[in-house]
């Protein structure tokens, strides 16, 4: 089974991640509606089990809340990909929603990067901060070890556009993470 329990308690922070491949669930408790809404649809659409205990300094702000979520998400998921072999390893995938569109292509390389090009009308939705959408895919994206490009093509309504990136990095992850009949690592290199 391709899971993982991650654990990671700071002075800002205490947050628990279980996270599996392959099984499909969604249990989120950030203190943050909007984020628990993202964090549901994206492991909804990705088809993978996701449950999230997080308590933070909302106190503050949503920043390290979120920032942190997304440093433990990223290493249970590196920690249930294990040496990377087997996979499909390239995603893809466009969501529209409403007026918005969103793009993510991601690749599951041991290489971390993160292009991100969205902007959003309003600075918040409800307790969420607009700006954490790229900070909380960063942290994921560094802690995983993937390479993820996320653009948001247009939309005039902030909830729709971040939703959108949200499912469509799901849904490029669950082409991903696909399972390869010939289990070998997907690299000239014979390893990632």
């Amino acid at each position: 089974m391709r899971s993982a329990k991650i654990e990671r308690k700071t002075k800002e922070t205490n947050i628990t991640v279980e996270l599996s491949l392959d099984e499909s669930f969604a249990d989120i408790d950030t203190g943050i509606g909007f984020f628990d809404h993202m964090l549901t649809a994206m492991a909804v659409h990705g088809g993978f089990g996701l449950r999230v205990r997080a308590v933070g300094d909302l106190h503050v702000d949503c920043h390290h809340t979120i920032e942190d979520t997304g440093i433990v998400i990223g290493k249970a998921l590196e920690k249930a990909l294990g040496d990377k072999g087997g996979i499909a390893r390239f995603g893809s995938f466009y969501v529209p929603m409403d007026e918005a569109l969103g793009f993510c292509s991601l690749d599951i390389s041991g290489r971390p990067f993160l292009v991100f090009d969205a902007s959003f009308p309003e600075e918040r939705i409800g307790g969420y901060d607009t700006c954490m959408t790229e900070e909380f895919m960063r942290a994921l994206a560094f802690n995983s070890g993937i390479t993820l490009h996320l653009r948001a093509l247009y939309g005039k309504n902030s909830h729709h556009i971040a939703e959108a990136l949200y499912k469509a990095f799901g849904h490029a992850l669950r082409q991903a993470v696909r399972p390869l009949e010939d289990g070998k690592v997907l690299s000239t290199k014979g390893v990632l």
